[in-house]
């Protein structure tokens, strides 16, 4: 991202302290004793989740009939979950097997969900993060607030866990992570573009998905979640489903400029401009869903 002075349009401001159907936590009585500081928010996050793939380091084993939980897509959802299997308050620690058992896109949209309800403007980023396995750059998902200090600053809600801050040796606030350490999907485009860094090292490598169609994916779906449309991990449409080598110029110029304003995080009329004018970047009223565990479907997406 260039450096810019910590300041925000209204128009941005008010855009992103605004819900989107996904981020909506619905019953704000939910939110009552719910506090507002940034990195409290995202401890609270951390204890009401567990990713699906972590349970491991906490102890416990997740049921297989529970791995599907991760395909709820509204926050408003994933807290009625939480809520029915334990129904003290949401600022209270749930043990690790009454967590909600999502995704990192799960841990972001929900700190996300927070951030915007107490009044801090935020978005979910789609993009690798190189501090979970060396020599790679994980597909992952994290979110990203408005700092008046330091701008628009990338948190990783899944990180503040003793378990997983000693596992992967995490030596960096969860709050501030940086941004060589989470490369977002535009960052890795134009490193792979410009051949400095090898495409096969960006995705899910353990799962033989990996390469310049993943990072292509990831760019669409980051496009997608700053302007509030916050898919799950495994969406796809149009310029999210086509092959990388049966792009013609002139998309893989329109890449080239999502890439560079994602990279700049803006600026937000672009951002807005490119996703709502290029129907193969937009997404439409049902998406592919290419789930591990649910299969392949046709999603209708709420409007």
């Amino acid at each position: 991202m260039t450096d810019a002075p910590h300041t925000l349009e209204a128009e941005e401001q008010a855009f992103y302290l605004a819900h989107s159907v996904f981020s909506d936590p619905g019953d704000l009585g939910r939110l009552e004793g719910v506090p507002s500081d940034p990195s409290e928010l995202a401890l609270m996050v951390r204890n009401l989740l567990i990713h699906r793939e972590e349970t491991t380091y906490f102890g416990f084993t997740l049921p297989d009939h529970r791995k599907n939980e991760a395909e709820t897509r509204y926050v408003s959802a994933i807290l009625s979950i939480i809520s029915e299997r334990d129904g003290r308050p949401l600022t209270v620690a749930r043990p690790p097997e009454k967590r909600f058992a999502g995704t990192c896109r799960d841990f972001a949209l929900l700190l996300c969900s927070l951030l915007r309800s107490t009044g801090t403007p935020a978005r979910i980023r789609c993009g690798f993060a190189s501090y979970f396995f060396a020599g790679s750059y994980k597909d992952h998902w994290v979110a990203e607030y408005w700092s008046p200090e330091r701008g628009w600053t990338l948190a990783d809600a899944q990180l503040p866990a003793p378990e997983l801050m000693e596992e992967f040796k995490i030596s960096f606030d969860p709050m501030d992570v940086p941004r060589d350490g989470f490369l977002v999907a535009g960052d890795a485009w134009r490193a792979c573009r410009a051949g400095r860094s090898d495409p096969e090292k960006f995705g899910m490598p353990f799962l033989n998905l990996s390469g310049m169609d993943f990072v292509q994916s990831s760019v669409v779906r980051d496009l997608a979640a700053l302007n509030k449309v916050e898919v799950l991990p495994w969406d796809g449409w149009d310029l999210a489903e086509r092959f990388h080598k049966d792009l013609q110029d002139s998309e893989l110029r329109l890449l080239d400029t999502v890439a560079d304003a994602e990279s700049d995080g803006g600026p937000f009329s672009l951002l807005r401009n490119l996703f709502l004018a290029n129907p193969g970047l937009r997404t439409p009223s049902a998406v592919t869903s290419h789930s591990t565990y649910a299969g392949t479907r046709t999603v209708p997406l709420r409007s």
